[in-house]
């Protein structure tokens, strides 16, 4: 797995090297958790994106999890995740997107009147 850090406290948005970075990762965050959408909404001191997971068939979705950011952190994010897609695409080739609208049925059955 390839890694990329941000140096968030330094305003550093280089990855970080030669210094000692102890990181802590419990069973369950190593798990991850699956989402298909993402909604980001922001203020003047804060973006927020909310992870989502919608199910085929299930009307409801829920929030999966929440992460809060400054808008420089969210600007470094975007940065340090700009470099990795390039990265992925210069050994995998291209990523498509066909950039559907939400799929409300999720390839579920259609409601009928």
């Amino acid at each position: 797995m390839d890694v990329n850090f941000m140096d968030l406290k330094n305003n550093n948005s280089e990855p970080v090297e030669n210094n000692e970075l102890s990181i802590e990762l419990s069973e369950e965050i190593a798990e991850g958790i699956y989402s298909n959408l993402a909604i980001i909404t922001h203020s003047n001191t804060e973006f927020v994106l909310d992870f989502i997971r919608i199910m085929p068939g299930i009307p409801k979705a829920k929030v999966k999890s929440r992460i809060v950011l400054t808008p420089e952190h969210a600007k470094r994010l975007l940065g340090a995740l700009q470099d990795n897609i390039n990265r992925f695409e210069d050994g995998n080739g291209p990523i498509k997107t066909n950039d559907p609208a939400l799929p409300m049925n999720f390839g579920g059955p259609a409601g009928e009147a």
